[in-house]
């Protein structure tokens, strides 16, 4: 399958449509049955707290993957990722309100590269803070 966005179609400075995702403590019990990461700070809030966390908190790869569906949704085409890379910054502190957490993301393309592929910045954030740093993409485009 191809990107479905020419690299014709984009310049720097391109936005991708920004995407929110919304983290229970539900996600976090299935994500942790799929990844085989049981950790007890992404479950247990007695533990994290006792470790010094502020609450049970969400998996790294898990905001990572979450960031990164912004790029696939865009492309259409989850092949067409060639790098990916984050910093992790903050932790994605997931409270047992029923509520849970939100993580917000944006993207734009910073730079476009040769062979058809652009670098895609993404900024996300949860309750106002930068929770993934230097998160940037190689996307290969039609």
């Amino acid at each position: 399958m191809t990107a479905k966005i020419s690299y014709t179609d984009v310049e720097v400075g391109t936005e991708l449509p920004a995407q929110t995702f919304p983290v229970t403590r539900d996600t976090l019990v299935r994500y942790a049955g799929a990844s085989g990461d049981f950790n007890p700070i992404h479950w247990n809030e007695k533990f994290a707290k006792e470790v010094g966390l502020p609450d049970v908190i969400a998996h790294g790869m898990f905001t990572m993957a979450e960031a990164i569906r912004v790029v696939t949704d865009w492309t259409g085409d989850p092949g067409a990722v060639v790098e990916y890379g984050v910093r992790f910054t903050k932790p994605v502190v997931v409270p047992n309100d029923g509520e849970g957490a939100v993580i917000e993301v944006a993207g734009k393309v910073a730079a476009l590269l040769d062979d058809n592929t652009v670098r895609v910045d993404l900024t996300a954030t949860c309750a106002g803070q930068k929770v993934l740093g230097m998160s940037r993409a190689v996307v290969r485009l039609a």
